[in-house]
């Protein structure tokens, strides 16, 4: 397996084709895995904002100020209200904000991002991101696949990783249940987030902060012989650690000043 970064391309503006702009720049081979960056996808859709798009709500006042008691840093009540309307759900409101998008995926901030946005204040994930892959992969001259990613936090680690968060040509995952390991057992559980996989593996090239390098094909990756699956996202009545953090409740001193205030 081979793994290209697909140099010069130009700041991406509304209305761009990003498969031409891939193609001026890279021959594709049939098979190729195409891995775009979220941020460009963005860009070319319209999905770059100015803060004033965004009069907050007096929920959103009340989360931004929440979090300014909590952290101690200014909070744009605007933001809070760009977070709350590309969430389905906030997971959490405290001590960050963990929401649900209307397509799946959950992220911090719902995935609003105000790093590389030279002429706005945010710039908000693709509004249907399978769409997004399935548009690019349909502009396309070479019969490749398309995979849109984006940076996240994983639970119980330190750092961020390239994760999927729409794909076109390609199954979401690798199922291996059934199937033996070497010892004769069978595979009960296993089941392969290849979308992911790929995702992390462009996201060594692409890097991070003013690398500038949003697309990565990854040539000769083999899916195999194995069952696929569309699907990536759980279903939030099947997610446990959602569900929990959904009843938990964050507790810091400014809740505690308040209960004692309140109990006076």
């Amino acid at each position: 397996m081979h793994c290209l970064a697909v140099e010069g391309l130009p700041e991406v503006r509304p209305g761009d084709d990003l498969a031409s702009l891939i193609e001026e720049r890279c021959t594709l081979h049939d098979d190729d895995v195409v891995c775009v960056a979220s941020t460009v996808v963005s860009k070319a859709e319209g999905r770059a904002f100015d803060l004033s798009a965004f009069p907050a709500s007096e929920r959103a006042r009340s989360i931004a100020a929440r979090l300014e008691a909590i952290s101690g840093d200014e909070k744009d009540p605007r933001f809070a209200q760009a977070v709350l309307e590309e969430s389905e759900t906030l997971v959490m409101e405290a001590p960050f904000l963990l929401a649900a998008t209307r397509f799946g995926h959950v992220a911090p901030n719902a995935g609003v991002d105000r790093s590389n946005v030279p002429d706005s204040d945010l710039l908000l994930l693709p509004d249907d991101p399978m769409a997004s892959a399935e548009r690019i992969r349909s502009n396309l001259d070479a019969d490749a696949s398309v995979v849109v990613t984006d940076t996240c936090g994983r639970p119980f680690r330190h750092g961020q990783t390239g994760v999927a968060i729409g794909y076109a040509g390609i199954p979401a995952t690798r199922d291996w249940r059934g199937e033996t390991d070497r010892d004769g057992h069978e595979l009960e559980v296993t089941n392969e987030s290849i979308v992911d996989e790929l995702a992390a593996t462009a996201n060594l090239l692409t890097g991070e902060g003013d690398d500038g390098v949003p697309v990565v094909v990854i040539r000769e990756f083999e899916f195999g012989d194995h069952e696929g699956s569309e699907h990536l996202f759980r279903d939030a009545s099947e997610d446990l650690v959602r569900e929990a953090l959904q009843e938990w409740t964050f507790s810091d001193a400014s809740d505690a000043g308040s209960a004692t205030e309140g109990s006076q």
